[in-house]
């Protein structure tokens, strides 16, 4: 198969599966502009995929806006930069919780809003927004970051609706446990035995194949993990007993004590 030959932006580049999918896409022929804050990491990573870099913090409006209007043209958007949202709402701050708003949905939804009309101009394009199980399936101290990737799912979805039948198509990856590098990972949670993870380089497949085959959803995860998450779309009490009964809820209450300092405000 052809490879891509265009023009590919990928937020979140730095981290570990922004950099999975940049090597991903740049080994499929893909002209790459990355994104991140952490200015060395992304030159480094720039270096070796001759790609070119844009240093912004999602965080901050303005950079946002920046950011589409120093892309420049972009055939192709992977929306991947999150932060840790896990912990008790009433034990975060307001600033806290509308800086990881903006970076993980308001930030994603600005991006794809400014890029769409050179898009549609052009008649080809996607946009691929990289969400997780958490936005199917809701877990104990992590309702913000539920939202956030709820709401990230939602627009994907939605958003792939209204460009039917234009040349310009969206997808949402929902990863599970990921191992390696990402957020899980950092946070050094043990599983279950049985609870299984899946690696960065599977999450950057997972996403060129959204854009090669047009896929409206892709779940990065074993199947009990994605059978639980089909669950919680028909019957999510019940999903949050098995949850339970599982020992879902210690992972999820560990996961977000590990994830305390790395919160904004955290």
């Amino acid at each position: 198969m052809a490879g891509l030959s265009q023009r590919v932006l990928i937020t979140g580049a730095t981290g570990g599966i922004g950099e999975a999918i940049a090597r991903r896409f740049g080994a499929d022929g893909a002209a790459l502009v990355l994104s991140g804050r952490r200015i060395g990491q992304l030159e480094r990573l720039a270096g070796e995929l001759d790609a070119q870099t844009i240093a912004a913090d999602l965080s901050v409006r303005a950079e946002v806006t920046r950011l589409a209007a120093t892309a420049g043209t972009v055939d192709i958007l992977i929306a991947n930069a999150a932060l840790p949202g896990t912990g008790l709402v009433a034990d975060m701050t307001q600033e806290s919780i509308d800086t990881i708003l903006e970076v993980n949905l308001r930030a994603p939804i600005a991006l794809a809003r400014a890029l769409l009309p050179g898009m549609l101009e052009r008649g080809r394009g996607h946009i691929v927004f990289v969400s997780s199980l958490s936005g199917k399936v809701a877990s104990p101290a992590a309702s913000l970051y539920n939202a956030t990737k709820f709401g990230l799912r939602g627009f994907a979805l939605g958003l792939r609706e209204d460009l039917a039948g234009r040349g310009v198509s969206a997808s949402v990856i929902l990863p599970g446990f990921i191992s390696d590098a990402g957020m899980f990972h950092d946070a050094g949670i043990t599983l279950p035995r049985g609870v299984g993870t899946r690696t960065p380089e599977q999450v950057a497949d997972a996403a060129l194949r959204a854009v090669r085959r047009d896929r409206a959803e892709v779940i990065v995860a074993p199947l009990a993990l994605r059978l639980g998450s089909d669950l919680a779309a028909i019957a999510p009490g019940l999903s949050a007993w098995v949850q339970r009964r599982a020992g879902g809820t210690g992972i999820a209450y560990d996961l977000a004590e590990a994830q305390t300092g790395r919160r904004p405000g955290g």
